[in-house]
């Protein structure tokens, strides 16, 4: 049979239980707003009797009160990944569309300043020469139409150059982060597998290392899995960041400027062996952009250049000034960074086939080579129609990538995300609770004080 002194600890569990029910959700009322938090809730357990008890022993088989089982922390693991894998798609595709923008800006197309449009001018100078042979005025506003047009491609390049640098820049910061989340990943495993060990609880641990795994996913796409001892294990591209308390360290290495990436490409490799690795995210956006996008662009601009040099100088050189002159390469260069006008005295300027004479057929010819179909008007169109192509293909791509994420942080918000409403009728619970084990410890207590003090007093 129970003891009369029974009820008073059944009372007290009570008390001791919606207390922590109430710790823990004046707790999820405190970080509602706290980035990262997961909610938590109380799971309690009743207490039984002895279930074998001695041979000669009774119980009444009721139980002895109530006990905190766990504080659980509601968050769903496959929410959690796939949150992970879809934040590091849309950080790749956020990063690559916003890479061809900056790319779009730098050549500004269509604008009545940009290159295309300064090509138009230069082949209407031209034409302009070819009209009126004998005047100097359209031969000199010809050169400085020519100077626009080198000028547009050496600026053109060296935005493309400003972009990779500011990327190899942006690129070694990233890096640092990284290694930084990775050691702080490491240390919280640490420690949560030391408070599993010795049955303390580590949600707000495992809040903080969660994030920190989040940024991961953005920054590499990297991906997690849990082990049974609490700890967590992250990989990039497949190999191994963070095992345990053990973390490895990446960096970026290859070239310092755009003209040196195609004889030392770059990359992110492991600091320890050396071996390149394929991150995804916001990384592996801004490598493809300078491996890849940029130096595609770069070379096709080069092309363009050598193309308007080869094809000018090609009849420049063959033609007379009007001094006699011949034999003069009108550009000089290979490259979109190097070309320069050759000619800047407009006697120079080749007009006719034949010296000595007002023939303006070279001149002409030259206006021509804006309008040829393997000319560098067209490559400079092609290049630009499918560089909008691109960009546009990346923003469609990053906005829908964008939607997906945000329906699966709903999902995750839904799951782990702190309803002020719900946690305000759990604290009226728990309040009555409490209230109601205090009311019963105050029975107790009275019914002990007439057993003690007042039985056996009648008829004295």
């Amino acid at each position: 049979m129970a003891s009369s002194f029974g009820g008073i600890n059944t009372a007290l569990t009570s008390l001791y239980a919606q207390r922590r029910g109430l710790d823990v959700t004046g707790q999820n009322i405190a970080n509602a707003n706290t980035e990262g938090y997961t909610r938590q809730r109380v799971e309690m357990q009743s207490q039984v009797g002895s279930i074998s008890p001695a041979m000669y022993a009774k119980t009444d088989g009721l139980g002895t009160g109530v006990a905190v089982s766990d504080v659980q922390r509601l968050r769903d693991e496959y929410l959690e990944n796939r949150g992970r894998s879809e934040h590091g798609a849309s950080a790749y595709l956020a990063s690559q569309s916003a890479s061809y923008t900056t790319i779009e800006d730098a050549f500004a197309e269509p604008s009545n300043t940009a290159l295309a449009a300064q090509l138009r001018d230069m082949w209407g100078g031209w034409n302009d020469v070819a009209n009126n042979p004998q005047l100097t005025a359209p031969r000199s506003a010809l050169i400085q139409q020519s100077a626009t047009v080198v000028n547009q491609l050496n600026g053109a390049h060296e935005g493309l150059a400003r972009q990779w640098s500011q990327n190899r820049t942006q690129m070694d910061t990233y890096v640092d982060e990284i290694n930084t989340a990775a050691g702080s990943i490491a240390q919280l495993n640490e420690s949560i597998i030391h408070a599993n060990a010795t049955g303390l609880t580590v949600n707000e641990l495992e809040d903080r290392r969660d994030l920190l795994a989040m940024r991961l996913a953005e920054l590499t796409g990297a991906s997690a899995a849990k082990r049974e001892n609490g700890g967590m294990d992250v990989f990039i591209g497949g190999a191994t960041l963070v095992t345990g308390s053990v973390t490895r360290k990446v960096e970026f290495t290859g070239a310092a400027r755009l003209e040196d990436q195609n004889a030392d490409p770059v990359a992110l490799r492991w600091k320890d062996t050396g071996g390149a690795t394929s991150p995804g995210g916001t990384l592996g956006a801004m490598t493809d952009t300078m491996s890849i996008i940029i130096p595609g662009l770069s070379a096709s601009l080069d092309g363009i250049a050598k193309k308007l040099a080869d094809s000018v100088n090609a009849l420049h050189a063959n033609g007379f000034s009007t001094d006699g002159t011949t034999g003069l390469d009108f550009f000089g260069g290979d490259s979109a960074a190097t070309i320069k006008v050759l000619v800047t005295d407009p006697d120079k300027v080749a007009v006719s086939a034949v010296s000595g004479t007002r023939d303006n057929s070279v001149a002409d010819a030259i206006a021509d080579i804006g309008d040829a179909a393997g000319g560098p008007d067209r490559q400079y169109q092609e290049m630009i129609g499918q560089l909008g192509v691109q960009s546009q293909g990346s923003a469609r791509r990053a906005e829908i990538q964008s939607v997906v994420t945000e329906q699966v942080d709903a999902a995750r918000e839904a799951q782990s995300g702190v309803n002020l409403d719900e946690e305000m009728t759990n604290l009226l619970t728990y309040q009555r609770g409490y209230e109601a084990a205090s009311r019963v410890l105050t029975t107790i207590d009275s019914m002990l004080d007439q057993l003690i003090n007042r039985t056996g007093l009648v008829g004295r």
